[in-house]
């Protein structure tokens, strides 16, 4: 695989960014690609190991070393074939994952790991530019109708896959475009969405009818998708916002991530602003903004924050600070837990760690602060310290500390699913079916929130299993 040698004579050299002063005025991309040839280069330092970790880090296990060593030999087409083979939309994961197998690379034992995501991107991208992606329409049709509900990474992955195995496939979603949490929680400097735009007419031409603007459970019952349909597949996300719960988290200026960043993802595709944002405009222009969350969604609230124009924005967490460097011989090849500073951090931000929050401080109904206290940890114990309360200035506070789980109104109540003890459908991951007849799970709403690239996986594994339990037998992979 690769160049026997090339690990040896190359150093890992990974994409480049735009200048923060430049990018921070616009919202689109701003990673500076690759050429080809340095690429090839990139790519030769796949080592042929003897137990090559990096498939069993990706959640989608892609064949990494085959076609790292298609592209150091030139033969795009084929690596792209080979990429293809075990993920359906590579070019989401190419820009949004965090990259779990180049934690798992051997060469990270040494902080060298191969430039798998930048490889993975540029294959997919050079796949699209010389037309090589087409649609892919079965060869016959198997007269089995099939209802995936929620269009995100799950079930996109999970409706292009079925409808290739010739069944009629109908993808419902609640908002006016496709996409999830893809289209409307991502920032467009992460991935634009005419991305998803183009995956979106790739799965038209090969049969799958999109049903926007359509909420199951409010515009369509559950009753009569199972009256019309021989499966339903329930692939919507982790929308159950965890709140705040302290004095003051009911006031105005205290509000959740995902609207924050929706209605800007929104402004970004053209709505008007009373279609962005129907409860009022909210941006950071100015503002001192808090975001209380260290994980990805915190980190796109400071980036939109920052072009926005805020004022200041500092981050919160209450966890402690995680070490610069992971401890290699207790962690690896597992993903390590370790600081991260990602793009958007680099853009500025305040970020401070172990800290609790106790009120919202206002004044005439208008956040003006908040009341925190510094904690000590001791294991999975936290202590407040005495005499470390502080206030922090705020006029926006931006709640991005995860999901509980999946909304229960309207659809799922309808469908009268269990639940597992975290509050998520319950399904297993080899037949991916509910406790409820002719209904499937999969995607953060069966597992709680996860990344883009396990979305994708349960996605593909659901839809092997529907094609099974229908047909009596599947091609589908895994």
């Amino acid at each position: 695989m690769g160049k026997e040698t090339g690990f040896l004579e190359l150093d890992r050299q990974d994409r480049t960014y735009e200048a923060p002063t430049e990018r921070l005025q616009h919202y689109k991309e701003f990673v500076i690609p690759h050429d080809p040839q340095a690429l090839q280069g990139q790519a030769s330092r796949c080592m042929n190991c003897g137990i090559p970790y990096c498939h069993n880090g990706c959640p989608v296990n892609n064949i990494i070393p085959d076609w790292n060593h298609l592209v150091y030999e030139g033969n795009w087409k084929e690596a792209l074939v080979n990429l293809h083979s075990t993920n359906n939309f590579p070019e989401f994961t190419g820009r949004v994952c965090p990259a779990p197998c180049e934690a798992s690379c051997t060469l990270n034992i040494v902080d060298q790991p191969v430039t798998i995501k930048s490889i993975e991107c540029a294959i997919v991208d050079k796949g699209w530019k010389e037309g090589w992606i087409v649609p892919q329409p079965p060869e016959k049709k198997t007269g089995k109708m099939i209802a995936v509900v929620g269009s995100g990474p799950a079930g996109m992955a999970c409706a292009q896959q079925l409808a290739r195995a010739g069944h009629s496939v109908t993808l419902f979603e609640k908002n006016d475009r496709i996409g999830g949490l893809l289209r409307y929680g991502i920032p467009d400097f992460k991935m634009e969405k005419h991305l998803i735009n183009r995956r979106a007419a790739q799965m038209e031409a090969e049969g799958v009818s999109l049903r926007t603007s359509t909420e199951v459970g409010v515009d369509i019952s559950m009753k009569t998708l199972k009256e019309n349909f021989d499966a339903v597949v329930l692939s919507g996300g982790a929308e159950d916002a965890r709140t705040l719960g302290i004095p003051g988290s009911e006031l105005s200026g205290v509000r959740l991530a995902m609207e924050f960043l929706t209605q800007q993802n929104k402004r970004n595709a053209g709505d008007s602003e009373e279609r962005a944002a129907p409860r009022g405009t909210l941006t950071a222009t100015d503002k001192h903004v808090i975001v209380i969350g260290g994980g990805d969604t915190g980190s796109d609230c400071v980036g939109t924050s920052n072009r926005q124009g805020a004022a200041s924005v500092t981050q919160i967490e209450i966890m402690p600070k995680p070490p610069e460097k992971e401890d290699k011989q207790m962690t690896w090849p597992n993903w390590p837990l370790k600081l991260r500073t990602s793009s958007s951090h680099e853009e500025g931000v305040d970020r401070d760690w172990a800290i609790l929050t106790k009120r919202v401080v206002s004044e005439n109904g208008r956040v003006t602060g908040l009341e925190c206290v510094r904690l000590e940890w001791e294991g999975r114990e936290m202590k407040e310290v005495p005499g470390s309360e502080f206030t922090l200035k705020a006029d926006l506070i931006l709640l991005a500390m995860g999901f509980v789980g999946p909304r229960k109104t309207g659809m799922l109540d309808q469908a009268g699913v269990e639940y597992d003890a975290r509050g998520n459908v319950l399904a297993d991951t080899i037949k991916y079916q509910t406790s409820e007849d002719k209904i499937w799970a999969c995607g953060d709403m069966r597992r709680g929130q996860s990344l883009v690239v396990w979305a994708i996986r349960e996605g593909r594994q659901c839809a092997r299993a529907v094609d099974e339990a229908l047909m009596g037998v599947t091609e589908l992979p895994r």
